[in-house]
């Protein structure tokens, strides 16, 4: 054998041996509790009985390509990871203290912590909504984006016992492993879209406090008080595998008032059969931030969130999905100021409460451009 032919197979073995070495590390980093667990079992069973799993995958009404046409994989991580101006605040976040173990009865109010998380009082029932407490919206906390600084705070050991935690879908910034793990001995239930429960039973929440459901499907979650799973446009995955577990908005009914908890969506029609179905609101809390022209279908622009309150049917709108993460290209106000103009334009009342600011959904809508 020649010399050369020698060296060529000694660096094939090596690259073979590097690549099973990276395998085997992905592999094992990738079996951390925070990643979840895939749907099996009777789990996997009902998903397969949905009309909306088809061919091994969740899908969703309409075609929804993840990028835009001619945008590649590697024109958005560029991109991304390019400097950008303002893409995060350069000051720490102005915000209210509230007790949060005492909200006010008589009316419904909310509060929000940032991004998609906000706490609903209601009925005298306390729900709380994606609940993301971590320092960064990653499976690990020593990488990944890290939450904005803000005045005062908030962490979980500050919330009053909870009936209900709603979860819409299983990405890192609506369900952060540690934040599920110190509300699991808080809180009576836990409501998702189907298969995201194959997460929190991972993570040592018992099967008969997971109430998972299919679009159109809901129940009664205490006397008077209904919660509806209804559809988004978006997808699903914590690893490599996407479209396992379903992705789902929420209607919260009660006797005197009707609340839509967006989850992340693009534009489509279902804002509008939500609204035919559902509808009035009397507010709707939609995702406004974290958007791109490279991703036009799985985030709306800031015009298509108020023409979704719009479609819906709902008295105020309250954007959300902004002001605690940078996940996108965009500066981080852009998504405020642009859907405060539109609503402007499209007559649609927009509520803009400060972190940890209680909204009272009867007498008090903050408007304040706080942001500038």
């Amino acid at each position: 054998m020649s010399r050369l032919k020698r060296i060529v197979i000694r660096i094939i073995k090596g690259l073979a041996l590097t690549v099973v070495a990276l395998s085997l590390i992905t592999y094992l980093f990738m079996q951390q509790k925070p990643f979840g667990k895939l749907p099996s079992g009777a789990r996997l069973e009902r998903i397969k009985k949905s009309p909306h799993y088809r061919d091994g995958a969740f899908q969703n009404l309409e075609e929804t390509p993840m990028l835009a046409k001619d945008v590649s994989y590697m024109d958005m991580v560029t991109e991304y990871f390019s400097k950008g101006e303002d893409k995060e605040p350069t000051k720490t976040l102005p915000s209210v203290r509230t007790d949060l173990k005492h909200l006010p009865d008589g009316e419904p109010s909310i509060v929000w912590f940032g991004h998609s998380s906000y706490l609903i009082h209601i009925d005298g029932k306390n729900i709380l909504v994606d609940p993301v407490f971590s320092l960064r919206a990653s499976p690990v906390q020593y990488m990944g984006m890290k939450a904005y600084p803000i005045e005062t705070p908030y962490s979980l050991d500050d919330f009053p016992d909870l009936d209900a935690v709603i979860i819409t879908h299983d990405h890192y910034d609506h369900l952060d492993y540690n934040s599920i793990l110190k509300l699991k001995d808080k809180t009576k239930n836990f409501y998702t879209a189907l298969g995201v429960g194959s997460h929190l039973a991972h993570w040592g929440i018992e099967e008969e406090r997971i109430h998972e459901f299919d679009w159109w499907e809901g129940e009664t979650i205490s006397p008077g008080m209904q919660l509806t799973a209804t559809p988004a446009r978006h997808f699903s995955g914590r690893g490599f595998t996407r479209y396992q577990t379903l992705w789902a908005s929420f209607v919260l009914s009660t006797p005197t008032n009707r609340i839509f908890i967006g989850g992340d969506s693009g534009y489509d029609g279902s804002f509008k059969n939500i609204g035919d179905k559902f509808g009035p609101f009397d507010i709707a809390l939609l995702e406004c931030g974290q958007y791109d022209r490279k991703w036009p279908f799985i985030h709306m622009m800031p015009e298509q969130t108020v023409q979704a309150a719009i479609d819906l049917k709902t008295r105020v709108l309250m954007p959300v999905h902004w002001g605690k993460f940078t996940l996108s290209v965009h500066p981080w106000r852009d998504p405020i100021r642009r859907a405060k103009k539109e609503a402007a334009v499209l007559h649609m009342p927009l509520t803009t409460p400060r972190i940890g600011e209680v909204l009272k959904l009867n007498s008090y809508l903050p408007n304040k451009a706080w942001w500038e």
